[in-house]
C-alpha cells in the first residue's frame, strides 16, 4: 500500500536491507511494524529512508526506529516521464523519506522472525551486506564501491562524481550486474575448473570433466546472482547462463535466442512490470543484438588471407582479433540500446565506443578474473592481495572514464513520438529474428522510423512546467537562438530539474532576482484562530502590491516565500508558498501557483489556481498557449482519468475514508482545453 500524503511521524521496522552512501549516510528499507505520534491510518508495507545523522547503523534483522517525514514516492517530473510510483509500487516500497534525527537499533522482537522465506531473504541481504563491507574496507573510496557494485549490485557508495564519469563517457553498464558480468565469472570458473581437471589424466579420461566443469560454473553463477540483490539484468545474465550451462551438460547448443526468449519468458512470469523498465529493455536488446551478430559472423564465408604461421604474427593475429571483437561487441551492444537510451533517459553518449575499448580489456583481464579468486579466497582471509590487484584495474577504468567525459557530455534529446521506440523495436526484432536476406527489412524500417521522427513537424514545447509539488515552475523566455528558461528557485531540486534539462532543450536557465523589499508579514498564529490584524493584512498587501508592480518579462523576481513573472501576453504569474495569503495574490496575478496544501478550489477573482493540493491529483503539469487568452490555455497532467494501483492513492482522503473516482484538474483550469495524460505538448509523447 502507498502512503496518500507525505507526514512526520515515529516509524519503527525491521530493516531488510541497508546500503551505504558515499558520505557515510545510510539507506534502510524498512519492514513496517509501527507507527504512532501520529499513528498512520494506511500505513505503507515497506519503506525506504535515509538516515543522515551519525548513529550505529542498524544490522539486517534488527528494529529501527526514529522520527522520520515519509513521503508517497514521486510520479513522473514532467507529464510523459518516468514514473517512479510505478516502480515503487511493483517493488514494494510504499513511502519514502528521512530520519529527522538519528535513528536508534535495537534486536529484533520475537514477533519480526518472519516465514521461511522472509528469515532466508535476510540470511542472503545480510551475508550481501558482509561482502560489500569487507570489500570497502580493503578497497577504500570509489575503487572499493565500484567493485562492491561489480560484485554485490552496492551502487549507492559510489560518489556522484564517479557516477557521472561512468554514465558520460558510456561506462555505467559495467555497474550493473549484467551478461558480461556473469559471462566472465561463469566462464572463469569454467575454463579454470575445466583445466583444473584436466592436470589428472585419469581423471580425465575416466569422467566428462567438461560437464563437471559446467555444472560448477553453475552453482558458481547461482551465489553470484543471489548476492546480487535479484536486479532484473542480472536474474537476465543469470537465467542465459543457467540455460547455456545446461545446454552443455545436456549437449545441446548453448547461445541461441530460444535461450535469450526462454529467459524473458521466465522473468515475465514472475515480474511481469520489468518489461516497462530501461533495464529490462537494454538488456535484452543488447543480448539478442550480441547473439544475431555472432550467428552472422559464424556463417560467414571463409577468411581469404591465409592463417599466419610464425609466433609473433599468430600473437599480434590473436591480439587483433581481441581488440575487433571487443570493438564489435560495444558497437553492437552500443547500437541495440541507444533506442532505449534515447527513449527513456533523452541522452546518448558520443564516445562510449573509444571508452569501451579502453575499459573492457580491464574488465575482462584483470578485474573479473582478480574479484573472483578473490570471493574464493575470502571465507579463508586471503582476499585482500586480490583484490588490490581488482582496484588497480578499477583506477584505470575510472581514469578512462574520467577522461572520456571531459570530451563532452554526449548528445541530448527531446520527447520523441511513440513511432520511434515502436518501430526501432520492430526494426531491431526483424533483424536480429530472421535468418534470410528478408532481415534488411527491419534495417529499411529503423531507417524509416529515424526519417519520419526527425522529419515530422513539431509543436512548441509547452511554455509554463509545474512540479507536483508545486516548488519549482519554469517559463521559457521568448527571443533569442538559444533555448532558455526563466525559474522561481536559485538552486532548484536537482531530482526534478536534471529530468526537465533534456526534454526542454534548456541550454540556459535564469534565476530569479531578488529584490531588496519584504519580508512578508508572519502568518497568523493557527492556535488563536485568528486572522491577520489590521496593520499586518495593510503591511502584507503592500508587499505584494510592490512585488506585482515588480514583475517582468524574461526573469522571475523574487522575495522570501514569494515571487512574479510577466507572461508574453502582458499576464502575471505569481508563485506562493503562504496559504494564508492565496486570496491576496489571486486578487493581483493571473495564475498563482501555490506550494502549499489550501481548502480553496479556484480565484473568486478569476484567476487561475494552481495548488500543491490540486496538483496532488494531477501530478506535474505543462501549460502552453500563454500568448493568448488564459481561458483557452492549454493543460496537460502527468494522470488522468481513472486511477491505476500506484495512482490510487493520490485520490485518497483520510477524512472520510473515499476515494475519488479519477484524476481531475480543478475547477478553474477544467474551463481551459485539456489534454490526455501523458499526451506530450510537443506531440512526441511517452
Amino acid at each position: 500500500m502507498i502512503l496518500d500524503q507525505p507526514v512526520v511521524t515515529t516509524v519503527t521496522g525491521v530493516v531488510e536491507r541497508r546500503e551505504q552512501g558515499a558520505s557515510g549516510e545510510w539507506r534502510y528499507t524498512l519492514r513496517v511494524t509501527q507507527t504512532v505520534q501520529p499513528s498512520i491510518r494506511r500505513p505503507p508495507g515497506r519503506v525506504s529512508l535515509l538516515a543522515r545523522s551519525n548513529h550505529v547503523a542498524a544490522e539486517i534483522g534488527e528494529d529501527l526506529t526514529g522520527r522520520a517525514r515519509l513521503s508517497p514516492p514521486s510520479g513522473p517530473a514532467l507529464p510523459g516521464l518516468n514514473d517512479f510510483a510505478f516502480q515503487s509500487y511493483f517493488a514494494g516500497i510504499g513511502a519514502v523519506g528521512f530520519f529527522l534525527g538519528p535513528p536508534e537499533a535495537r534486536a529484533a522482537t520475537n514477533g519480526n522472525a518472519g516465514d521461511l522465506a522472509t528469515r532466508f531473504d535476510a540470511a542472503l541481504f545480510s551475508v550481501r551486506d558482509s561482502i560489500s563491507h569487507r570489500i570497502r574496507t580493503v578497497l577504500p573510496g570509489d575503487p572499493g564501491a565500484f567493485a562492491a557494485s561489480i560484485i554485490t549490485g552496492e551502487r549507492r557508495s559510489m560518489s556522484q562524481e564517479a557516477t557521472e564519469a561512468l554514465r558520460v563517457s558510456g561506462l555505467a553498464h559495467i555497474t550493473a550486474i549484467s551478461g558480461l558480468n556473469m559471462a566472465l565469472a561463469a566462464g572463469i570458473f569454467f575454463v579454470g575448473l575445466r583445466g583444473l581437471l584436466s592436470l589428472f589424466p585419469s581423471l580425465a579420461h575416466r569422467y566428462p570433466i567438461k560437464k563437471i566443469a559446467a555444472a560448477g560454473a553453475l552453482m558458481a553463477t547461482t551465489g553470484y546472482v543471489l548476492i546480487s540483490g535479484y536486479q532484473v539484468s542480472a536474474l537476465r545474465a543469470f537465467l542465459m547462463t543457467a540455460i547455456m550451462l545446461g545446454a552443455v551438460l545436456f549437449d545441446r547448443p548453448a547461445v541461441s535466442l530460444h535461450n535469450l526468449a526462454l529467459a524473458a519468458t521466465a522473468i515475465l512470469a514472475v515480474q511481469p512490470s520489468a518489461v516497462m523498465g530501461p533495464s529490462f529493455q537494454m538488456s535484452f536488446a543488447a543480448t539478442a543484438a550480441l547473439i544475431a551478430g555472432y550467428a552472422g559472423w559464424r556463417a560467414r564465408p571463409r577468411a581469404i588471407i591465409p592463417p599466419p604461421r610464425s609466433l609473433p604474427m599468430r600473437i599480434a593475429a590473436s591480439g587483433a582479433k581481441f581488440v575487433g571483437g571487443t570493438l564489435a561487441t560495444s558497437l553492437i551492444g552500443g547500437i541495440a540500446t541507444a533506442v532505449f537510451a534515447i527513449s527513456h533517459f533523452h541522452r546518448l553518449s558520443t564516445h562510449g565506443l573509444e571508452a569501451n575499448l579502453a575499459a573492457m580489456p580491464l574488465i575482462s583481464l584483470v578485474v573479473m578474473p582478480s574479484g573472483f579468486i578473490a570471493m574464493l579466497l575470502m571465507p579463508f582471509g586471503l582476499d585482500a592481495p586480490f583484490f588490490w590487484i581488482m582496484g588497480q584495474g578499477l583506477e584505470l577504468v575510472l581514469a578512462v572514464a574520467y577522461e572520456v567525459s571531459s570530451w563532452g557530455e554526449g548528445y541530448v534529446f527531446p520527447r520523441l513520438p511513440d513511432i520511434f521506440m515502436l518501430g526501432s523495436i520492430a526494426g531491431m526484432l526483424l533483424l536480429t529474428l530472421l535468418r534470410t536476406p528478408v532481415r534488411h527489412i527491419g534495417t529499411a524500417v529503423i531507417a524509416a522510423t529515424i526519417v519520419v521522427t526527425w522529419s515530422a513537424p513539431r509543436a512548441p514545447v509547452g511554455e509554463l512546467s509545474i512540479s507536483e509539488d508545486a516548488r519549482l515552475v519554469a517559463l521559457k523566455v521568448r527571443g533569442g537562438e538559444a533555448t532558455a528558461i526563466a525559474i522561481n528557485r536559485a538552486r532548484p531540486a536537482a531530482f526534478i530539474f536534471d529530468q526537465w534539462r533534456p526534454v526542454l532543450g534548456i541550454e540556459d536557465a535564469i534565476p530569479p532576482a531578488m529584490l531588496p523589499f519584504g519580508p512578508l508579514p508572519p502568518a497568523p498564529e493557527r492556535e488563536l484562530r485568528q486572522g491577520f490584524l489590521p496593520e499586518q493584512r495593510k503591511a502584507a498587501q503592500d508587499v505584494l502590491d510592490a512585488l506585482h508592480m515588480s514583475a517582468v518579462e524574461g526573469q522571475f523576481v523574487c522575495i522570501k516565500q514569494a515571487c512574479t513573472i510577466k507572461l508574453n501576453n502582458g499576464a502575471t504569474l505569481m508563485t506562493l508558498e503562504r496559504p494564508d495569503l492565496v486570496g491576496m495574490a489571486c486578487d493581483r496575478a493571473d495564475i498563482v501557483v501555490l506550494s502549499a496544501r489550501t481548502h480553496m478550489q479556484e480565484c473568486r477573482s478569476g484567476a487561475l489556481l494552481i495548488s500543491e493540493t490540486s496538483l496532488r491529483a494531477t501530478g506535474s503539469l505543462e501549460v502552453s498557449g500563454l500568448d493568448g487568452d488564459l481561458n483557452a490555455i492549454k493543460v496537460v497532467p502527468a494522470y488522468a482519468g481513472p486511477p491505476r494501483p500506484w495512482t490510487a492513492h493520490r485520490l485518497y482522503d483520510w477524512r472520510s475514508g473515499s476515494t475519488a473516482p479519477e484524476h481531475a484538474l480543478p475547477e478553474g483550469l477544467l474551463k481551459t482545453k485539456q489534454a490526455p495524460a501523458g499526451t506530450l505538448i510537443s506531440d512526441s509523447g511517452g
